[in-house]
C-alpha cells in the first residue's frame, strides 16, 4: 500500500536539501518548459531562430539554470538567490518579445518567478513591486510597438496581466502567512504535547516507584486480559506461578485452592474471575509448589467505563502467608489446650454431680457452694468449645422458651463473691417470668461474661445494674455499671477477639480479651444482636437483644 507523504514531511526533506539543490528544484519547473519550447522551435517555429531577443531569452534561461548548481549560494546573503528569478522575469520577457508574433502567450511564464518571490518571504514591498512592474515591463514593448494605433484591447492587456500576476502574489503572499501562522501553532502545540508527554512520563514513573514500594501485589488489566500495569511483587507472584505469556490466567498456572493441592480452574482465578465482572475480597489462594508455597489473599475490584461498560478490574495480591501460619498455629494450640483441660474439667464435674445427688447430708450453704462449682465447671467446659468454635467460626445454640429472669438471678449469684470482694453493688430490675427464645446455657454464659467484665472493670466499687425491657417481639437486656468506662473508639472494637483497651491493660485488669467477642457470637447466633456505649471515667452500658418467642424472620 502506498504511503502519502505529508507536507509537512515534504518541508522538512526540502529543508534538510543544500542550498544549490533547493535553489535548483525551483528553477526546474520553468527550465523544463523553456527546454520543451527550444527543442520544439527548430521543427515548429523556425523563423525564431533569426530572432536576437528570443535566443537572448533561451540562453539566458539556460545560464541561471546552470548557476543554480555553480553558484556558492551557501556562502552568500540568505536572500542573494532571488537575483534567479528576478533575472527569469528578464530572461521571459525577452522571450515573449522575442516570439511576440508567434507565440505572445510566453508572458503567462511569468507565474512561476512570480509564486517564486511570493513564497520566498521577502519584503512584502518589494515583492509587490516585482509581481506587478515586472509584467508590465515584459507587456509594454509589443504595446508601444503598436502605437499610435493603440486599441482598447491593448491597453486592456497592458493592464490586466499585471494585476492578475499582483493577484497570484498578493494570494501566495497570503496564503504563506497563513500557512506560517499555522505552522506556529502546530508548533506550539507540538511543544505543548511534548510538555504533557513529558509530565505523563514523570507521572508513570512515579506511579511505578509507588507501586513497586507498596507491599502487595497489583495488576491492572482490560477487558481483553492484557496487562495494564503490575508491580514488582506481582511479577513476582507470576514467577511463583509458573506463567511465562503476557496474557493473565491463561495457560498451566501453578494456583492451588486452600487445600494447597487442587488446581484452580482457569475460570476460577483471580484474574478470570475480575475479567469476568466480579468484585471480591479475601479471596485465599495458594501460589506455586511446596516447599516454597505462599498463601495470597485476593481482592478485585472491576474498572467501569462512563457508559456503564466493563474496561477491565484491578487485583490485588496480600502475601498472607505467616497470618494463615500463625492461625493453623493458634488453632492448634487452642485445640490442645482444649482437650488436655476437658479430662480435669469432666472429672471435678462428675464428682460434684455425685457429691449433689445426696444433698440430705449437706448444709444449705455447702449445697449452695457445690451447685457454684458445678455450674462454673460447666461454664468452663463451655467455654473450652467456645475456644474450638472461635477457631473453626461455628458455634451451636439450642434455643428453646426460657425465662431470662432465672438467668439473671443464677448470673448475679454465681458473680456475688466477686462483686463482694471488689466492692460492687449488684442489682436487678428483671419483670419475672421473662420469656424469650434463647438457649439458656449459651445466654447464661453470655450473661456471665457481661457481668463479670463490668465488676472487673469497677476496681473502685460502684454499682452493676442489669434491667430489662420487652418491645413485640424482642427482648433487650441492659448491662450497666459506673466503672472506668472506655473511649468511643475502643467501644467500636471491643467485641473483636483478643482485644482489650489501653487503660485496662495499664490497670492490671486479669483478661485475655475473648470474653466479648464469645458474648456478640453467642447472641447473634440466636439471631440477636449486641451493642456497647461507654464514655471514659463514667461507666458502659451492654445491651442484648434476643428474639422473644420463635425464630425471627429478620433483624
Amino acid at each position: 500500500m502506498a504511503v502519502r507523504a505529508s507536507p509537512r514531511g515534504v518541508a522538512l526533506y526540502f529543508r534538510r536539501l543544500g542550498r544549490r539543490t533547493q535553489v535548483a528544484l525551483c528553477q526546474l519547473p520553468l527550465t523544463l518548459i523553456v527546454s520543451v519550447i527550444g527543442v520544439m522551435t527548430p521543427f515548429t517555429w523556425p523563423s525564431l531562430l533569426s530572432s536576437p531577443a528570443f535566443l537572448a531569452g533561451l540562453v539566458l534561461h539556460f545560464t541561471l539554470f546552470v548557476a543554480c548548481f555553480v553558484v556558492p549560494w551557501e556562502r552568500l546573503r540568505s536572500s542573494a538567490y532571488l537575483i534567479v528569478p528576478v533575472l527569469d522575469i528578464l530572461a521571459i520577457g525577452l522571450l515573449r518579445n522575442g516570439a511576440a508574433q508567434l507565440l505572445p502567450g510566453l508572458a503567462i511564464l511569468v507565474v512561476f518567478p512570480v509564486i517564486w518571490l511570493a513564497a520566498s518571504g521577502i519584503l512584502i514591498r518589494a515583492n509587490l513591486a516585482l509581481s506587478a512592474v515586472g509584467p508590465f515591463l515584459i507587456m509594454l514593448p509589443s504595446a508601444a510597438a503598436r502605437f499610435p494605433s493603440f486599441t482598447p484591447a491593448d491597453l486592456t492587456a497592458l493592464l490586466l496581466f499585471p494585476l492578475m500576476m499582483l493577484a497570484v502574489s498578493l494570494a501566495i503572499r497570503f496564503s504563506s502567512a497563513n500557512v506560517r501562522v499555522q505552522q506556529r501553532e502546530l508548533q506550539a502545540m507540538g511543544e505543548e504535547l511534548r510538555q504533557l508527554l513529558a509530565e505523563s512520563r514523570e507521572r508513570e514513573e512515579l506511579l511505578t516507584t509507588i507501586l513497586d514500594a507498596t507491599d502487595v501485589a497489583i495488576a491492572a488489566v482490560d477487558r481483553s486480559g492484557r496487562y495494564l500495569v503490575t508491580n514488582y511483587r506481582q511479577r513476582i507472584f507470576r514467577q511463583a506461578t509458573g506463567v511465562t505469556d503476557e496474557m493473565p490466567g491463561q495457560g498451566h498456572q501453578l494456583i492451588f485452592g486452600q487445600d494447597r493441592q487442587t488446581l484452580l480452574p482457569p475460570a476460577k482465578r483471580p484474574i478470570n474471575r475480575a475479567i469476568a465482572g466480579e468484585s471480591f475480597a479475601d479471596y485465599l489462594v495458594w501460589a506455586g509448589e511446596v516447599p516454597g508455597q505462599r498463601a495470597y489473599s485476593t481482592a478485585a475490584r472491576p474498572l467501569i467505563g462512563d457508559d456503564g461498560s466493563l474496561n477491565g478490574a484491578v487485583v490485588v495480591y496480600n502475601d498472607v502467608t505467616g497470618w494463615v501460619e500463625a492461625l493453623a498455629a493458634n488453632e492448634e494450640l487452642i485445640s490442645t489446650v482444649s482437650h488436655e483441660f476437658r479430662t480435669p474439667l469432666n472429672s471435678i464435674l462428675g464428682n460434684v454431680d455425685l457429691v449433689l445427688e445426696d444433698t440430705a447430708e449437706l448444709s444449705p450453704v455447702n449445697a449452695e457452694r457445690l451447685t457454684v462449682v458445678q455450674r462454673n465447671s460447666e461454664r468452663l467446659l463451655a467455654l473450652l468449645s467456645d475456644l474450638s468454635a472461635t477457631a473453626s467460626t461455628a458455634l451451636r445454640v439450642h434455643p428453646k422458651l426460657t425465662d431470662l429472669a432465672s438467668l439473671v438471678e443464677s448470673s448475679l449469684n454465681s458473680a456475688r463473691a466477686a462483686a463482694d470482694r471488689s466492692g460492687v453493688r449488684l442489682a436487678a430490675d428483671i419483670p419475672s417470668p421473662l420469656w424469650a427464645y434463647a438457649d439458656p446455657l449459651r445466654i447464661g454464659q453470655a450473661l456471665d461474661n457481661l457481668v463479670s467484665n463490668a465488676i472487673k472493670y469497677s476496681p473502685d466499687g460502684g454499682v452493676v445494674d442489669i434491667n430489662a425491657t420487652s418491645s413485640g417481639d424482642w427482648v433487650q437486656l441492659r448491662v450497666h455499671d459506673t466503672g472506668m468506662g472506655m473511649s468511643p473508639d475502643d467501644s467500636d472494637m471491643v467485641f473483636r477477639r483478643y482485644f482489650r483497651t489501653e487503660s485496662a491493660r495499664k490497670a492490671g485488669v486479669p483478661g485475655v480479651g475473648l470474653g466479648l467477642s464469645i458474648t456478640k457470637m453467642i447472641v447473634e447466633s440466636h439471631g440477636g444482636g449486641v451493642t456497647c456505649i461507654s464514655d471514659r471515667g463514667k461507666g458502659s452500658t451492654f445491651t442484648m437483644t434476643l428474639p422473644a418467642e420463635g425464630p425471627p424472620a429478620s433483624f
